[in-house]
């Protein structure tokens, strides 16, 4: 008679946090066969989906319908009401900046010549933003709810409340109702996000002073937007709402806008930003923020004060990691206040692991999704691989977008690599003149003998899209002359990556 073959225990992970990184490895764990618990306090999909990147990207999206309608006149769109005739001829100009020169009926005489956005002396379509924040909420909550309904099909426990370690295998959990409830785990994986950075004398308010997760609350559009902080996100939304009709003052710490990306699209980005009448304060430290009767103050470090309706302040994030019990259960975290992590993102604490903002390693949901499923892999016994950030594209998403994968010139000129570099503006791309796009390039960068590429720099509409074949090639180590034998479509945008990656092919055997 053979002995009965012992049950093997099925091993309990719960996740700290419902974001990309926490549902992500939620559902590894599951498919592992782990069982899994879910602790999230604002609702599935955190702050990404709830406060952060699904809503300022639909935010975005609607601030793009505005630009490609300000293009209208340029492409011979009429609209009722316009006060331009027929008697309209448009110029493709030297910058930029399309240009309509408008002729009084009957007359070869030009009148005054415009940008395209404004010629015909103010828009004729305008924004409901009470419209548009209902919409943009309503999708985050919609893609809250897909994401729940997905992991509960999945047979993941989702727990409303907010957990804290009490050691490393435990987690409490302080429910909506001011009830506790006790988890026992055998991993634990902490995705606790980050918040809004705000400044000791620019307290938000909610109304007037705002954060970034506070925008959609707004049921007009602000006569006047300050926007503190020329980041990621300070360009993002100062892009937005100048698109969507507001006056906006953007201002900088540094001498350009985006000062951590690549030099050339910065400056081109900041250069649409002014053409498109927004004001741009380089070098101007923001001191404080405080509201006056009818709107804001806002005070430079040099003693200068700007007047507006509203402040946006975006001046960074601080990871969510006080009063969990972190430290007090072994996990090690930074000066800042991150938890620390390797690259299969365990913490120095035994059985608890961590993704996400909250461990800084790079602020991009991609990539938290990734450490996440990483971790859950690894903890579970499966074989992976560590995380690799040489390979991550990131975009921000402006008009136009600007993506990057791989090595950045920066970069590349600070380790002192050889490498070579050709930049094709996106004007001499024919379905770009078909669009009428004209502000961005195509960049990319290669080994000067091998002809590897290293790395590249989009900066078109939808950038996030054409940065795709330079991520294959980037994470393949494709050559230039692998990339500039592929077929393209002709006419499109991506054409102009394989046109670059020739022009570097030719560099490359002429050596």
């Amino acid at each position: 008679m053979t002995s009965p073959v012992p049950e093997v225990p099925v091993p309990h992970v719960v996740v700290v946090g419902g974001g990309p990184g926490g549902y992500e490895a939620a559902l590894v764990a599951r498919s592992v066969g782990a069982r899994v618990t879910v602790v999230e306090r604002q609702g599935m999909g955190g702050a990404a989906v709830l406060t952060d990147v699904v809503p300022s990207k639909t935010l975005i999206a609607t601030a793009e319908w505005m630009t490609i309608a300000d293009r209208a006149p340029e492409l011979g769109i009429r609209m009722p009401g316009d006060d331009l005739s027929d008697d309209v001829a448009v110029s493709l100009g030297t910058g930029n900046i399309p240009m309509v020169t408008a002729y009084a009926a009957g007359t070869d005489a030009p009148g005054a010549v415009l940008p395209a956005a404004s010629s015909a002396g103010k828009r004729l379509h305008t924004v409901d933003l009470r419209a548009v924040n209902a919409r943009v909420l309503a999708l985050a909550a919609a893609q809250s709810a897909d994401i729940r309904g997905r992991l509960e099909r999945e047979g993941v426990e989702v727990v409303s409340g907010t957990g804290r370690l009490d050691g490393p295998s435990r987690v409490v959990v302080t429910q909506p109702d001011g009830g506790a409830r006790v988890l026992d785990a055998d991993t634990v994986l902490l995705a606790l996000g980050a918040t809004p950075r705000t400044l000791p004398s620019a307290q938000p308010d909610g109304e007037r002073i705002l954060t970034w997760t506070q925008l959609y609350n707004l049921r007009e559009l602000p006569e006047r937007l300050i926007v503190v902080g020329s980041g990621v996100t300070g360009a993002e939304f100062a892009g937005a709402y100048n698109a969507l009709g507001a006056d906006v003052v953007l201002v900088s710490s540094r001498d350009r806008v985006l000062p951590g990306e690549d030099e050339d699209a910065a400056e081109l980005l900041e250069g649409v930003f002014r053409a498109r009448g927004m004001t741009v304060m380089s070098r101007s430290r923001a001191e404080a923020a405080v509201r006056t009767a009818d709107g804001v103050e806002v005070t430079l470090a040099d003693g200068r004060v700007v007047h507006g309706s509203h402040v946006l302040i975006a001046v960074g994030a601080v990871p969510s990691t006080a009063g969990l019990g972190l430290e007090e259960s072994g996990v090690r975290l930074s000066a800042s206040g991150h938890v620390v992590v390797d690259r299969v993102s365990r913490t120095s604490a035994r059985g608890v692991y961590a993704a996400g903002d909250c461990t800084g390693v790079l602020p991009l949901a991609s990539v938290a999704a990734m450490q996440g499923r990483i971790a859950m892999h690894h903890a579970l016994g499966d074989a992976v691989a560590p995380l690799a950030l040489g390979t991550v594209a990131a975009n921000i998403f402006t008009a136009p977008e600007i993506a990057t994968v791989g090595y950045s010139e920066e970069r590349l000129k600070a380790q002192g690599s050889r490498y070579i570099a050709r930049t094709l503006p996106l004007s001499r791309n024919a379905r770009a003149k078909m669009l009428g796009m004209r502000d961005g390039f195509v960049k990319l960068f290669a080994h000067p003998e091998a002809g590897v590429v290293l790395g590249g720099v989009v900066v078109a509409p939808r950038a996030s899209e054409l940065i795709f074949p330079i991520t294959l090639a980037v994470q393949h180590r494709l050559t230039v002359e692998d990339v500039s034998s592929a077929f393209t479509i002709y006419p499109s945008l991506s054409g102009s990556v394989a046109e670059v990656a020739r022009i570097l092919h030719a560099q490359v055997t002429s050596r």
